[in-house]
């Protein structure tokens, strides 16, 4: 499984470098690993999840916008499901909006 779907991807996307990973911490709260794929490879956008708490952090640290989109899905404790839309244009991250997709039922 981890062959087709490893647990951190790292891809350009426009000329924009991405770091996706699931559990991620925060800026200040890295986890460990996370941190220094970080340091080593200086993405300009960091996107994960687990906590399915919604946070849209800049880390002026490491220059990197840090997202967390939250929780879309029916199971878990969070009370709104929400998701995160944005575009990419060059090395630009533009047009970011919070959507939230009514409560959990």
């Amino acid at each position: 499984m981890r062959k087709a779907h490893p647990k951190n991807q790292q891809f350009r996307c426009e000329g924009l470098d991405v770091f996706i990973t699931h559990i991620g911490g925060y800026p200040g709260r890295y986890n460990a690993d996370v941190l220094q794929t970080i340091k080593e490879t200086s993405p300009k956008l960091f996107i994960c999840g687990h906590s399915h708490i919604l946070k849209v952090i800049y880390d002026k640290k490491y220059g990197l916008l840090h997202v967390n989109p939250g929780a879309a899905g029916i199971h878990g404790f969070h009370k709104v499901k929400t998701l995160v839309r944005f575009t990419i244009d060059a090395d630009k991250i533009k047009d970011l909006e919070v959507i939230e997709l009514g409560t959990r039922v």
